[in-house]
C-alpha cells in the first residue's frame, strides 16, 4: 500500500512540474530595473552594455538585440535559432546574435545564464530589458520587442 502512495504523488509531483514547466518555458520576463549607471549624477554608460568588452560589442542592433546563449546538443536551441533569426529579418534595426555557452562561459556566468536556450532583449545600449528561458514563440518575442522599442 505504501509502495502506490509514493507511486501517486511522484506521478501527480512530474505532472505539477510538467504543466509549470510548460506554463513559464519561453516567457519573457522583465529585467531588474535601477542599473547603477542609470543614477542621477553618472555618467552614462558606454556603448555596447552587457556586451562591452566581448567579441559581441560590435554587433548589436540600431534599435534592439535579441542576445541568444546556446549549447550544441540543445535541440530547442535551433528552433530559437530559427525564431529569432527570422524576426530580426522582419523587424527594422533588430540584430540576432548568437552565443555558445560552453565556449563563452564567463558571459554566461557574468549575465546569470542558468540553461539554453536563454534569450536576452538589449536596448540599443546594450542594456537588458527582459529575458527568458527557454524556447520563446515568435508571438512571445515580437511582444517582448514591442515593450522595448
Amino acid at each position: 500500500m505504501t509502495g502506490v502512495v509514493v507511486l501517486v504523488v511522484a506521478v501527480v509531483a512530474a505532472l505539477a512540474f510538467g504543466v509549470w514547466r510548460r506554463l513559464t518555458d519561453g516567457r519573457f520576463a522583465a529585467s531588474a530595473p535601477g542599473a547603477p549607471s542609470d543614477a542621477p549624477g553618472l555618467p552614462a554608460p558606454a556603448p555596447a552594455g552587457l556586451l562591452a568588452g566581448t567579441e559581441f560589442a560590435d554587433r548589436l542592433g540600431e534599435r534592439a538585440t535579441l542576445l541568444q546563449f546556446s549549447s550544441a546538443f540543445c535541440a530547442p536551441c535551433r528552433a530559437t535559432r530559427q525564431v529569432l533569426a527570422g524576426v530580426a529579418e522582419t523587424v527594422p534595426g533588430v540584430a540576432h546574435v548568437e552565443v555558445d555557452a560552453e565556449q563563452h562561459l564567463a558571459l554566461v556566468r557574468r549575465l546569470e545564464v542558468m540553461r539554453t536556450p536563454t534569450t536576452i532583449v538589449l536596448d540599443a545600449r546594450g542594456d537588458e530589458i527582459t529575458r527568458a528561458s527557454g524556447a520563446p514563440s515568435k508571438q512571445q518575442v515580437l511582444a517582448a520587442l514591442d515593450s522595448a522599442l
